[in-house]
């Protein structure tokens, strides 16, 4: 990772996550950020006070899918939830049913539509309940990245109003702070504005005056007005967004990237009862199997990041989805399929994740060409990304899911063995898996009629280590050594170390050697 890389470039990327999340269009954060700036600038605020408005603004969906599982459970799909009543002045009882009928569960049968709105309309404390529990989570994660009390404060704040009637703790007027209000404000404009335009965005402005919103900060909206269209309309805010942040500019330190990695795993995995946890579970377990693999340190870290990292595009997937008790139809499967892609595309927006962004595209890539999203196969998929691949499965074999009860390890470790027979999981990389969890691995026939302790010396020529150098690893003379490569080399066909090394690249028998000289 680059020194010195700035906080926002990392964050502005990891937003993506949180507008999928929300269902919103990629860049929602983003371009409220820069409303909130804009509208905070014009306020006269700079320093401090100003990022504060920044990184609430752009972290402000952070606790999205703290809800998600309750509001799929609701009305059926959470992300149509969010989108239905994204901007809606909840105050106004015409504005939300004329939303809900109007936009709750469209194109869905329309008795799954009736139910959809009068399920909304029948729990008035639903909104409430969600902003609670976004702030709840927002609060928390927001205090993993560090960001700070100030922001902190906002993030708790950002459904309140002006008029007391906002939640979770009905604060009224000035009793919210600056950038909590600037933040609300902003995320509604930009709510606004894409749903129906201009002018329609300004009545509302005037509509809500007093009510949901100050009226001096209605006011300055109406005299930045042209400011902040011009924010909402340009082409690419990334690198707005990254000017827009107020100096001095906020570094991550390199050791900080995994306390971020891991606050967002939280974030991803939060969305689904059935998840939570699931990521660390992974990370944890792909170290100790890259361990025994013999990777290097920088190798390990490389994986465990991506690990914590890998479930990030899961946000973009509906809990209708997710939460789904019976066999997915084809439409529901595309979006699963999807979940990788997002994850990848969203990590390589920033230089500080980009290290990480093809591991975590990988994960769900099967050995057979069998997997998604680019449908890899073979020599394609690289050595820790099959080691994540056969964590991943293991972790989600074991703990259940709504269509399934959890297996026992057991059970789990025969699902392994059947994925690696049929070449969708790689062998090797399943049975470190397996030995870090505590699994016997199966006994497992190498190719070309080599024996067991010939795959270690192969994985060890692989990796250039020299006769004395495998006798030492192996506790066996160097004479005892020679003895066996004459004997794979007779066996599998070769003359020479790589014609040996690319033979046990083919058949992914490197890692039976172990560690290499140089490993850490």
């Amino acid at each position: 990772m680059p020194e010195g890389s700035r906080l926002a470039d990392l964050l502005s990327a990891l937003s993506l996550a949180t507008d999928l999340g929300v269902g919103a269009p990629l860049e929602t954060s983003q371009r409220t950020c820069l409303v909130a700036v804009t509208l905070g600038a014009e306020l006269g605020l700079a320093g401090e006070a100003l990022a504060t408005v920044f990184y609430a603004a752009l972290m402000r969906h952070l606790g999205c899918t703290a809800w998600a599982h309750e509001a799929a459970e609701l009305v059926g799909d959470d992300h149509d939830l969010t989108r239905t009543f994204e901007g809606v002045d909840r105050e106004r009882r015409t504005q939300l049913l004329s939303r809900a009928v109007g936009h709750l569960a469209a194109g869905a049968p329309l008795g799954t539509r009736v139910r959809s709105v009068a399920r909304a309309l029948s729990h008035p404390a639903a909104g409430a309940r969600l902003a609670a529990a976004q702030c709840a989570q927002a609060e928390a994660l927001a205090a993993d990245l560090e960001l700070g009390a100030p922001v902190i404060e906002a993030l708790s704040q950002m459904y309140e109003r002006y008029d007391g009637r906002g939640a979770p703790l009905g604060l009224r007027g000035p009793a919210i702070s600056v950038a909590g209000q600037l933040v609300h404000l902003a995320q509604v404009l930009e709510a606004l504005h894409r749903q129906r335009g201009r002018d329609a965005t300004l009545a509302e402005l005037a509509r809500r005056r007093g009510g949901q919103f100050a009226p001096e900060l209605c006011t300055l909206a109406q005299r930045a007005r042209d400011r902040v269209w011009a924010t909402l309309t340009a082409a690419d805010p990334w690198e707005r967004v990254l000017a827009a942040e107020p100096e001095p500019h906020r570094v991550l330190a390199p050791t900080k990237v995994e306390d971020v990695a891991l606050a967002f795993a939280r974030f991803a995995d939060l969305k689904s009862p059935h998840r939570v946890g699931h990521s660390t579970s992974v990370a944890e377990l792909v170290v100790a199997a890259a361990r025994r693999a013999g990777l290097s340190t920088n190798e390990r870290a490389r994986l465990h990041i991506a690990a914590l990292l890998h479930d990030l595009g899961t946000t973009s997937v509906s809990n209708a989805t997710w939460d789904h008790p019976g066999p997915l139809g084809a439409a529901a499967w595309e979006q699963v399929r999807l979940h990788a892609y997002h994850g990848e595309r969203i990590l390589v927006r920033s230089p500080v994740t980009r290290p990480y962004a093809a591991l975590v595209g990988a994960h769900h890539e099967r050995l057979d060409g069998g997997g998604y999203h680019r449908g890899a196969s073979g020599d394609a998929i690289e050595w820790p990304a099959r080691i994540l691949a056969a964590a991943d499965a293991w972790v989600a074999l074991t703990a259940s899911r709504p269509h399934r009860a959890a297996l026992s390890a057991a059970g789990a470790a025969r699902a392994l063995h059947r994925d690696t027979g049929e070449g969708r999981l790689c062998r090797q990389a399943a049975a470190l898996v397996l030995a870090a969890a505590g699994q016997p691995a199966p006994r497992v026939e190498l190719p070309a009629g080599l024996t067991d302790r010939e795959g270690e010396v192969l994985g060890l020529v692989a990796r250039g280590l020299t006769s004395k150098e495998i006798a030492a690893s192996l506790g066996i003379t160097t004479r005892t050594v020679k003895h066996h490569i004459e004997h794979i080399y007779e066996k599998t066909g070769v003359s020479t170390r790589a014609a040996a090394a690319l033979f046990a690249a083919r058949h992914n028998l490197v890692a039976l050697g172990g560690p290499g000289p140089n490993d850490a």
